[in-house]
């Protein structure tokens, strides 16, 4: 079985198929009014709603991570909110809390549940790693269940629901780094870096002057979750399926057949979850470049945003300055194509 004989068939997931596509040439058009480059991010980001998943965008201050995700909710006329991560942030910040009001009428007094800023449809964590562990799990939990508890109470948030949490890679005082279980809960580690000079001087001179345009929806939240039950249909080969299990793999230590570069610089590999968003991620991004089927290219483009932030590198690797996405590149160049997809 080759990488391709395994698509999609059905005329009414061809429709939705060439919808998604249509709809994100229009986002990514509407998009380019404000936001200059970063093609590969806005892939990301877009593969991400697809697949109904949270991402991580970690890079220096000034590259317009608030800008890209609020233009992203404006586009889709999806409800948006920040919350800016602070060491005195409290759990109930996020998710609101139970305040005693009195009822005019009656005169009693009853609890009454005010809901906090998760309560949106995009959720942008700005610095989540500046608040303590608590609070942060209080997000997390969000992102997982897509549901609140506040005194014992459920409370469920509007589908659809995604968070994206961003990290500045060069301060570290101060911060409560996410452990590595927590890291695992998101989609993507996207890395926003700086932009060529021919788009930085876009930028400079579009900022600089008078900006007057209007974004167009192009989306719809219904559109999105339907989108995301699609993905989901977009049947895959085995061979592709078997290579992106092979990778995440082949990432873990203390594993037979490790090549000797993960036994030496690889405390811990990916988990199962990688696998999963590999696969899911590859759907998606068949479906926006209008293919209804999965390619093992598919799965190598999406490898480092899916494993750098699940491979935890050791002190070897940091003395000698090794990261995860030479790691990542070492494992794609080991890992060998299944003989039945060549």
């Amino acid at each position: 079985m080759s990488e391709g004989t395994v698509r999609l068939t059905a005329a009414d997931d061809i429709e939705l198929a060439e919808r998604l596509k249509a709809g994100r040439d229009r986002v990514i058009a509407e998009l380019r009014k404000l936001i200059v480059g970063q093609d590969e991010v806005i892939d990301q980001v877009l593969i991400t709603l697809f697949v109904g998943g949270n991402s991580l965008i970690v890079g220096v201050p000034g590259l317009a991570k608030t800008l890209l995700i609020q233009s992203i909710a404006q586009v889709l006329d999806l409800k948006f909110s920040r919350i800016q991560f602070t060491p005195d942030l409290m759990p109930s910040d996020i998710t609101g809390t139970d305040i005693i009001q009195e009822d005019p009428e009656t005169g009693q007094r009853v609890l009454k549940f005010f809901p906090g800023p998760i309560f949106a449809n995009i959720v942008l964590a700005d610095e989540i790693n500046r608040t303590p562990p608590k609070t942060q799990a209080a997000l997390l939990e969000a992102m997982q269940e897509h549901r609140v508890t506040v005194q014992g109470q459920t409370y469920r948030l509007e589908e659809p629901f995604f968070v994206f949490a961003t990290q500045n890679p060069i301060e570290l005082e101060g911060t409560y780094p996410l452990p590595e279980a927590q890291l695992d809960r998101f989609m993507f580690n996207i890395v926003m870096d700086y932009l060529p000079e021919e788009d930085e001087l876009a930028v400079v001179r579009r900022t600089t002057a008078i900006q007057d345009f209007q974004f167009e929806r192009a989306l719809t939240g219904e559109d999105i979750l339907a989108f995301q039950r699609l993905v989901r249909r977009v049947p895959i080969a085995d061979p592709v399926v078997s290579y992106a299990v092979t990778l995440v793999r082949t990432s873990r230590p203390s594993r037979n057949g490790a090549p000797p570069f993960i036994e030496q610089w690889v405390s811990y590999g990916a988990s199962v979850r990688a696998a999963q968003y590999l696969v899911l991620g590859a759907k998606a991004r068949a479906l926006m470049q209008g293919r209804y089927y999965v390619t093992f290219d598919d799965i190598r483009a999406l490898a480092h945003p899916v494993l750098r932030h699940r491979i935890l590198t050791n002190f070897h690797a940091e003395s000698e300055r090794i990261t995860t996405d030479f790691l990542i590149d070492r494992l794609i160049e080991t890992v060998p194509l299944p003989r039945s997809g060549m």
